[in-house]
């Protein structure tokens, strides 16, 4: 496992780990650095539907090791989240530092994401589906959330198309490592 106050500082600093096929953790600050920003984010009119129709149960924190792991058994894909990293992100779930974000149907966990809280900022780390929409409906869920809680950075790691319909983009690290400083200073609850 990770220690908790090591992730913290890597987190502080613009680092974060991921697992490597030989099994080693590996540190990444990637240059440029893909984020949400709250001002642009935006939600498709057909997600705007699914949401308003209520088709799924938004919940907080229930079942964060079950959001891990349904994240790290994504179909057809690798997985940088090793046994190492889900314990070392429990640790910080205890710790009330990881959340989740979860979609639930019928009582059954259908989607979410997951990520670190730091004072003004929230890193995503990843997020699955198992119902159609379901992640994306988290996802707004948490932008939701993080700007009435005065949340000032939504760090997404890396932009991918998927994430670019949301209004994801990248900035540099020197901008990214600026807008962190400025989150951290805040004392924002999740």
């Amino acid at each position: 496992m990770i220690d908790p106050a090591l992730l913290i500082r890597a987190y502080q600093t613009g680092l974060f780990p991921m697992s490597m096929e030989d099994g080693q953790i590996g540190w990444f600050s990637p240059d440029p650095r893909g984020i949400i920003p709250f001002d642009t984010f935006h939600v498709p009119a057909r997600l705007a539907r699914v949401i308003r129709q209520g088709r799924f149960a938004v919940v907080i924190d229930r079942s964060f090791e079950a959001v891990m792991r349904a994240c790290a058994r994504r179909p057809g894909e690798g997985t940088w989240i090793s046994e190492e990293i889900l314990e070392s992100y429990v640790a910080l779930h205890r710790l009330g530092i990881a959340h989740s974000v979860e979609t639930w149907r019928d009582g059954e966990l259908v989607g979410g994401l997951y990520g670190v809280h730091l004072g003004g900022a929230f890193f995503g780390e990843s997020m699955f589906h198992r119902a159609t929409d379901a992640s994306k409906v988290a996802l707004a869920a948490l932008v939701d959330r993080l700007i009435r809680n005065g949340f000032r950075l939504l760090d997404i790691q890396w932009v991918t198309p998927h994430l670019t319909q949301f209004g994801a983009t990248e900035i540099s690290r020197r901008r990214y490592l600026a807008a962190l400083t400025d989150a951290l200073l805040r004392d924002c609850r999740f």
